[in-house]
């Protein structure tokens, strides 16, 4: 399943906040207050593509993706879940969960190009941590 060389990609890395992992995948948090937008990116080297994994992979990033899902959906009474994994700019697997509000800045459109990254200050990103323990103390084994 995982592999200890795993290895966050640099930008990936620059964008985000860690949050924990699943069995598979690690989650984080983009640092863009703009919306709630987390990433699962699998720990393994070298996979770009869900083919890549392995079947029983590919099923536990499915379940993880559903169970990520649903609980930012709960979280912030969301009005829709984007997810995507477009790896244009970034080759190593990793999947997008944006939670969107019809009066978000970008609705109905995506999210890319629409609005310039906003960072969480202290307080916001103390804030939506404080939130996300009710996801990271969930986690599936």
């Amino acid at each position: 399943m995982t592999q200890l060389n795993f290895n966050l990609h640099p930008q990936l890395e620059a964008d985000s906040i860690t949050i924990g992992d699943f069995p598979l995948s690690r989650l984080l948090l983009i640092n863009d207050s703009n919306y709630p937008w987390f990433v699962l990116v699998p720990r393994q080297s070298d996979i770009s593509e869900i083919y890549q994994l392995s079947e029983q992979d590919q099923i536990q990033l499915t379940q993880e993706s559903a169970f990520l899902s649903k609980q930012i959906s709960e979280l912030y009474d969301a009005d829709k879940i984007n997810i995507a994994a477009l790896g244009n700019m970034v080759p190593q697997l990793h999947i997008h969960h944006i939670v969107r509000f019809t009066n978000d800045s970008s609705w109905p459109h995506p999210i890319w190009g629409r609005a310039p990254a906003k960072p969480y200050n202290d307080k916001q990103l103390s804030e939506t941590l404080a939130l996300l323990k009710r996801i990271t103390s969930n986690l599936p084994a």
